[in-house]
């Protein structure tokens, strides 16, 4: 509820660096399929090349667990991962000056395992294929931001 699909990001969620709130989103989900016995959350910008850039990546989130708050700390059982800016949290999107509309494309992923285990020093993309690998399904929405 905090944007909409493919519009604007509000600075709230955007990083502190680039003079946001650093606050995640809200986020809200709900369809799950049969089988699923946790979820993930990744928030990737698409347009960092070649191998996009994560800001936020969550496993273990317990199956009947359907919504999280703005900013709110994550469930007993999840845990946040290493994300590209090194961090064990929410990174809000703070691109290059300069370098245009980024798009941050927030994904939930329905897993038929209660955890998944990433490669290390894993980079966006190869998380984005790890969790491929072990989805039952996933739903995306996507938010622009443009540094000034």
């Amino acid at each position: 509820p905090d944007f909409a699909d493919k519009g604007a990001i509000n600075k709230e969620q955007v990083y502190t660096r680039c003079g946001g709130g650093n606050l995640s989103p809200a986020l809200s989900w709900n369809g799950a399929p049969s089988g699923t016995k946790s979820f993930a959350i990744t928030a990737i910008d698409l347009d960092v090349k070649p191998n996009e850039w994560s800001h936020w990546i969550v496993v273990g989130l317990a199956p009947n667990v359907n919504s999280l708050g703005k900013g709110t700390p994550l469930p007993a059982g999840a845990k946040a991962v290493m994300t590209d800016f090194g961090d064990e949290a929410y990174g809000g999107p703070c691109p290059p000056a300069g370098s245009g509309v980024h798009h941050y494309q927030f994904t939930i992923w329905g897993l038929g395992a209660a955890t998944v285990q990433f490669p290390a020093h894993a980079n966006a993309k190869d998380v984005v294929a790890t969790l491929e690998k072990n989805a039952l399904a996933k739903a995306s929405i996507t938010g622009t931001y443009q540094r000034e």
